[in-house]
């Protein structure tokens, strides 16, 4: 498989394929975003930054990783544990702590850079990965400042339709069995949201949510081959099973910034999870924008004001 970025990269950037194993033993596969001018001789302020759920490095967090290492920062995106080009099997499996665990992994590496201030570093997370960012950062306490984009928090949305205690067991059964086929079949059940190469439009009969992961996804303008979206089956165990951000307000005294689109779908998270949350914090609504909107448009998404948060946060 040919390696390609959704994005171009900046020609005032360096972007280095670099690898470390997180607490696991599991290989993280990232890239590293520096300025072209770095000094090694200097000390800079650092981001982790991760994908949406089920995206890779080439997605979302690069785009992020080029506009903020603009800005004079070093930036480190990757692909979580079991995606992409990281190490873990089998493939496609998600795990709420593991996946916090990712931003961690993504500041012991950046800790051994000579050229990282080591009480500069921050976590971005988008989508999903905002609310494993949050979740590592509630007992990471190198991670210094934190900023969601169109935050989920997986664990939450694992019970949204479960809203009874007999849909909920209902879903207990199911997934019971799954395990069992899966343990006889010798491989997790996997089944992929979006097609193997870029659809030419979204098809028709999906809800408005799932069209509108697919407008990116599936179509040339997000897609890459390495996230074809879901997980395996039973991965839903581990998310039904956890509350990954029951400690959101310990994260204080070090700051909290949520970015959500104005018409987006998932802006009750952020909202619910500002609410739990201790200062400093703040709710930063984008207008005129969709979820979507700020994983990848440059013009909607604001760095200048993530640029100046991590500025003053770091």
């Amino acid at each position: 498989m040919s390696k390609y970025y959704t994005f171009e990269l900046s020609d005032n950037v360096n972007r280095t394929s670099v690898s470390y194993t997180n607490r696991y033993g599991i290989r993280i596969a990232a890239d590293l975003y520096t300025p072209k001018d770095l000094d090694e001789t200097s000390s800079y302020p650092a981001l982790v930054i991760g994908p949406p759920y089920g995206g890779v490095k080439e997605q979302g967090p690069g785009v992020y990783a080029n506009q903020l290492a603009q800005r004079g920062f070093v930036a480190l995106a990757f692909d979580p544990a079991f995606m992409g080009e990281s190490g873990g099997e089998p493939r496609h499996v998600s795990s709420p702590d593991i996946f916090a665990e990712n931003f961690s992994a993504g500041v012991d590496y950046l800790g051994i850079l000579k050229y990282i201030d080591r009480e500069k570093i921050g976590a971005v997370g988008i989508c999903g990965s905002g609310g494993f960012a949050l979740s590592a950062a509630q007992v990471d306490t190198r991670i210094k400042a934190v900023a969601t984009v169109s935050m989920y928090d997986i664990t939450a949305a694992s019970r949204m339709t479960l809203n009874t205690p007999e849909g909920r067991q209902k879903r207990l059964e199911k997934l019971a069995d799954q395990r069992r086929k899966d343990f006889e079949s010798g491989a997790p059940e996997y089944i992929p949201t979006f097609p193997e190469t870029p659809a030419e439009e979204v098809p028709d009969g999906l809800d408005p949510v799932s069209a509108e992961f697919f407008s990116y996804y599936g179509l040339k303008r997000g897609h890459h081959p390495s996230a074809r979206g879901g997980f395996t089956t039973t991965s839903d165990l581990a998310m039904m099973n956890f509350r990954s951000l029951d400690f959101v307000d310990q994260i204080s005294p070090r700051p909290i910034l949520m970015i959500v689109g104005e018409n987006a779908h998932s802006k009750f998270f952020s909202e619910d999870v500002y609410k739990a949350a201790s200062e400093p914090k703040e709710l930063y609504v984008v207008p005129d924008a969709v979820h979507i909107d700020l994983y990848d448009r440059v013009d909607k998404i604001p760095f200048d004001k993530m640029e100046d948060f991590f500025k003053k946060a770091l």
